[in-house]
Formats: C-alpha cells, structure tokens, sequence
C-alpha cells in the first residue's frame, strides 16, 4: 500500500496514503521507529490490534486517497502534559484515554476533599468521626438514666 510522509497541520509530519484503503484493511505493520510520524487524533480512521505477536494498523473505516492516517493514542499511566491539537471536532483535548482522564480527575477531587477537609480542622477516619483518634473508643449508645 503506497504511503507518504509528508507535513501534516496535527504535528510536524504525518503518513498519508496515495490510495484509497477500505474498511477493515490492514494498513502497515507497527515496528516502532519506523512509523512514528503516524499522529494521535481523538476520531481516528486506523487503530491497533495485535495479531500472533505482531501489531498491526487496521483501517476503521473507508480512507480516501490523500488522507492522513491517525489513531487514538489512548495514554495512561502518566501526569506529563499530551495535549491534543487533532483539531477533530470531537477532540478531547489531550492523548490521553477518556478512562485514564476519568481516574485521574478522581484522583484530584479526592485530594481536594481532603486538603479542604483538613482546611476546615476536619478529619475523619475509618470509623467516620471527625477529629477523634482512629484508635479511640467508640461512643457509649446506652442511654443515660436519671439518677
């Protein structure tokens, strides 16, 4: 399949192919190197599947000649800055996968709750009280009788 490298408006250059790629095709062998000028975007037309140990670009849908030939990166299991500059409509902004952006604003919600908690002089522990040892007896729920 006849593929070009030549510059692309996502990130310096980019793989184009010179014919049409139907559906479902499978595109190029991913070696490492020698396609890393293969670009991220967020509405991809190739993605990635591994077959008997090899790992091989998949065309998802029709791809006419001329086109740049992108996939999803889908990172993870990082904090570095990817932004995105796909330009896709459907761009979410950064190479990172939905799931992994998901965890990761978890992840700050619950440090916020905690620095605010702590802010505010609260603490709480496994047992649900604030500001009282976690090795702290737990409150008597015997009612008191008058004497």
């Amino acid at each position: 399949m006849p593929l070009v490298v030549r510059p692309s408006p996502i990130h310096s250059v980019g793989v184009y192919t010179t014919t049409a790629i139907r559906k479902g095709s499978r595109v190029i062998e991913y070696t490492g190197e020698r396609i890393t000028p293969l670009n991220h975007s967020c509405e991809p037309n190739c993605e990635v599947d591994e077959i008997k140990g090899r790992v091989w670009l998949f065309a998802l849908r029709d791809i006419a000649p001329g086109e740049e030939l992108v996939w999803d990166y889908n990172l993870y299991d990082d904090e570095d800055p990817a932004p995105c500059y796909c330009g896709s409509r459907k761009c979410r902004g950064t190479m990172y996968s939905r799931e992994w952006m998901a965890k990761i604003r978890r992840r700050e919600a619950r440090k916020k709750k905690k620095l605010e908690a702590a802010r505010n002089g609260k603490t709480s522990n496994k047992y649900g009280r604030g500001n009282v040892p976690s090795d702290a007896p737990a409150p008597s729920r015997v009612p008191a009788t008058p004497q």
